[in-house]
């Protein structure tokens, strides 16, 4: 009999340790981080997403596919520069390093 599963985390925990799974959803999970930050610094600097394709000369349609997290392409760090600038704001970057089991 298969192992049931009081929440979630378990499960994820163990598809994690596979490294092609866990590959995809670090990509999923920063698409998502994305999407979640290009929204809101569109409206925190007030603008549409019409206003905004404009100041960072894509199209309404690329800056919704971002902001929706659904995109299969990951936005270019060009674009990401220009949707930055076009809200006023700067573009970050980082390396987020994992603990280190004891």
């Amino acid at each position: 009999m298969k192992k049931a599963y009081r929440s979630t985390r378990p499960f994820i925990n163990k598809l994690l340790k596979d490294s092609e799974i866990k590959v995809l959803f670090q990509e999923e999970r920063i698409k998502t981080r994305i999407a979640e930050t290009v929204r809101s610094a569109r409206i925190r600097a007030g603008l549409t997403q019409v206003e905004l394709a404009r100041l960072a000369d894509t199209t309404q349609a690329v800056i919704s596919r971002i902001e929706s997290g659904m995109d299969s392409r990951t936005p270019s760090l060009s674009l990401l520069a220009r949707i930055a600038g076009a809200c006023k704001a700067n573009l970050a970057f980082s390396f987020l390093f994992e603990k280190k089991a004891a």
